[in-house]
């Protein structure tokens, strides 16, 4: 089963027309669009794990064990991210693009509005956490295989000088997605006052629903990328793409996803951990409102400057941009804290306001550096696998991991140490990881030697099919 040759052949026939143009439009918007509206869930549930699900479905335990209850559902979608990368993957590099895109949309949303419905504990007892971990699962897989998927569209559909900007749009649905998922929950916590944790947080997750069907309008309005359509054309379309990435680019999908150590651990030190460190008694006690808000106000900061950062490495290169981020987010942990200890309410807002500028600049560039690794019939899966491995050893154990050493050292600045650790990690990687800012990344033969600008050592051809 592949993508069938006549709508690869009408993919193919508006590349350089008017409606290519309209394309590439259409598949920018698609791509942001549907990114905001997968991680809007995912990150209702992040935030919903720190304020509401350790008194919901972890009822009998004391507030540090209920946290690191609520904290374990939360990884295990981290821990299914990379099945998703593979499944979604091996169809998205044999039947496109947009069919996948489809599939992840309606998957996250009904998963989602499933956990909107969920009794607490006091009324289904063990089953109601078994549930919970179920969606999370299904969360996790769906957004596996969304990231690359949306990355790919606008990215393979844009103009191949400006694949860093073309490359960022997609990530910008993070940013929307965090900013949507705090203010719903901030407003719902403010309308529904002490029961915000029987029914407040619920509305949210019930709302994903109508963001599914807006998703779903824009994205059957796409056609599949050129270049994937260009394969089928070819008659290049692997039969087992993910065997064949991991065989032929074991190198690139490792380094992948060390590279995102220092940009995906902190983030959800930020965006998760740092909603129930600031609302401790013991670190301030600031009320709920005051950390979503805080927490949108920095996502609204990331809006605005990762785009230009994805420019950025159009002009200078991805490696550059990607490691002076990466160099100051290892600072700029240790500065973070010493904010938040403050206990000053407008330090500590401050803090929580710039907390994502070290980790827009690392993200801006990430998708096309990731992207442009792997040759174009291996892409979907070998860029997802790349990108979702690190949920496994960076997103994923970064609020348990924050939340233990809180409880093992009574101190913010052991996180800033684990951050930067996370930090070392990612720029020996990046710099080990070649750099394809202008390589033609639709040509297989680009992929058998590095450019020598890169400095890296040169790699097996990747015959084609």
């Amino acid at each position: 089963m592949t993508l069938d040759p006549q709508d690869a052949a009408r993919a193919r026939q508006v590349v350089d027309t008017p409606e290519h143009r309209r394309q590439v439009r259409k598949a920018a918007v698609a791509s942001t669009v549907g990114t905001t509206i997968e991680w809007y869930d995912y990150f209702l549930y992040g935030s919903a794990a720190a304020l509401v699900f350790p008194k919901l479905f972890f009822p009998n335990q004391t507030t540090y064990v209920g946290l690191l209850a609520s904290f374990t559902t939360y990884f295990v979608g981290f821990a299914a991210r990379p099945i998703g990368a593979a499944i979604f993957g091996h169809w998205g590099d044999r039947i496109g693009r947009k069919a996948m895109l489809i599939v992840t949309l309606l998957m996250m949303g009904l998963s989602t509005t499933v956990i909107g419905i969920l009794p607490g504990a006091g009324t289904f007892g063990l089953l109601a956490p078994t549930l919970l971990v179920l969606m999370r699962i299904l969360q996790g897989i769906a957004v596996g295989g969304e990231w690359s998927g949306s990355v790919l569209l606008s990215m393979e559909w844009g103009n191949q000088k400006r694949r860093g900007l073309f490359g960022s749009w997609p990530q910008l649905g993070v940013a929307i997605g965090l900013i949507l998922a705090t203010a719903l929950l901030a407003v719902f916590n403010t309308i529904s006052g002490d029961a915000f944790t029987t029914w407040g947080w619920r509305i949210p997750f019930l709302l994903s629903l109508v963001l599914v069907g807006i998703g779903l309008y824009i994205r059957l309005r796409i056609l599949e990328t050129p270049m994937f359509a260009r394969v089928v054309q070819e008659q290049r379309v692997e039969r087992a793409p993910v065997a064949e990435v991991i065989r032929r680019y074991p190198k690139q999908i490792i380094l992948s996803a060390l590279a995102r150590m220092s940009e995906q651990a902190p983030f959800y030190v930020i965006t998760a951990f740092v909603l129930s460190y600031v609302t401790l008694p013991e670190h301030g006690g600031f009320s709920d409102n005051f950390a979503l808000i805080g927490t949108m106000v920095a996502a609204i900061v990331e809006l605005l400057v990762l785009p230009y950062f994805g420019h950025l490495s159009d002009r200078i290169g991805r490696k550059r941009v990607y490691l002076t981020g990466a160099a100051l987010m290892g600072v700029w942990g240790f500065i973070y804290f010493a904010m938040l200890n403050t206990e000053i309410p407008w330090v500590v807002f401050l803090a929580l306001a710039l907390g994502l500028i070290p980790h827009a600049m690392q993200y801006g560039p990430q998708a096309s550096l990731i992207a442009e690794s792997f040759p174009t019939r291996m892409r979907y899966a070998g860029a997802g696998l790349g990108y979702q491995l690190a949920s496994i050893v960076a997103g994923g154990p970064a609020a348990l991991i924050a939340t233990a050493l809180i409880g093992g050292f009574k101190t913010g600045y052991a996180i800033s140490v684990y951050i930067l650790f996370c930090a070392v990690v990612t720029i020996v990687a990046v710099v080990l990881l070649p750099d394809r800012s202008r390589v033609d990344i639709e040509d297989d033969a680009s992929y058998a030697v590095v450019p020598p600008e890169t400095g890296s050592a040169g790699e097996r051809p990747s015959p084609a099919v």
